[in-house]
C-alpha cells in the first residue's frame, strides 16, 4: 500500500503503549495497516521488523521477517500479527540489537534466546509462532515497541553496552 515515514527517539508516540486491535483483523483497516508495515519494512536494507507504533499507529500490529538473514536459526517467514503476546519464554541471552527508531545507536540487550508468540492475523485467524536466535529477538523486540519500549530501555549499561552504528558504504 505505502511506504510511511519511520519515526526516531524522541517522538512521544514511541513511549506510549499501543491499543488493542480488538477484532479489527479481517477489515480493510487492519489489511492496509499490515501492507503498510510491511512495505515500509521491506523499504529499509537490513530490517527484519517495525511495528505500528513506528510508524504512528498507536495499535498493537507488528511485522517481522528474517528470511536470509546470516544469524537466523528458526524463520517462519513474513509474520503479521495484531495484539500478539508471549505464549513461553526461554533463558536469556545477550545481543547486539538496533532499531529503525534509533538509527545512531546499538546496545548489548538480554532477552530470551527461544519465544513463543500467539495472536492474530490480518485476516482474523491465530497464529502461534515459536521462535529461537534473530527471529525470537526481533519479536520482543516488536512487542517491547506496543509497550512503548526501545531496546535503550533494556541496555544495563549505558557506559558498556550502548555503541555508535557502524555505517557502512
Amino acid at each position: 500500500m505505502a511506504v510511511r515515514p519511520v519515526l526516531r527517539l524522541p517522538a512521544p508516540a514511541l513511549k506510549a503503549v499501543a491499543r488493542p486491535v480488538n477484532g479489527a483483523a479481517g477489515d480493510a483497516g487492519a489489511a492496509g495497516l499490515a501492507a503498510d508495515l510491511v512495505d515500509t519494512m521491506r523499504a529499509h536494507d537490513h530490517c527484519v521488523g517495525l511495528a505500528a507504533p513506528q510508524i504512528g499507529v498507536g495499535l498493537r500490529a507488528f511485522c517481522m521477517d528474517v528470511t536470509g538473514h546470516p544469524k537466523a536459526g528458526s524463520c517462519a517467514g513474513l509474520v503479521v500479527l495484531f495484539d500478539p503476546r508471549v505464549v513461553a519464554a526461554g533463558a536469556p541471552a545477550v545481543a547486539r540489537e538496533g532499531c529503525m527508531s534509533v538509527p545512531d545507536l546499538t546496545g548489548n540487550v538480554a532477552r530470551p534466546a527461544t519465544v513463543a508468540v500467539e495472536g492474530t492475523t490480518p485476516e482474523g485467524t491465530t497464529r502461534l509462532v515459536e521462535a529461537d536466535a534473530i527471529e525470537a529477538r526481533a519479536l520482543l523486540h516488536e512487542l517491547d515497541h506496543l509497550d512503548g519500549l526501545l531496546f535503550l530501555d533494556r541496555v544495563t549499561s549505558a557506559a558498556t553496552d550502548l555503541f555508535r552504528r557502524r555505517r557502512y558504504r
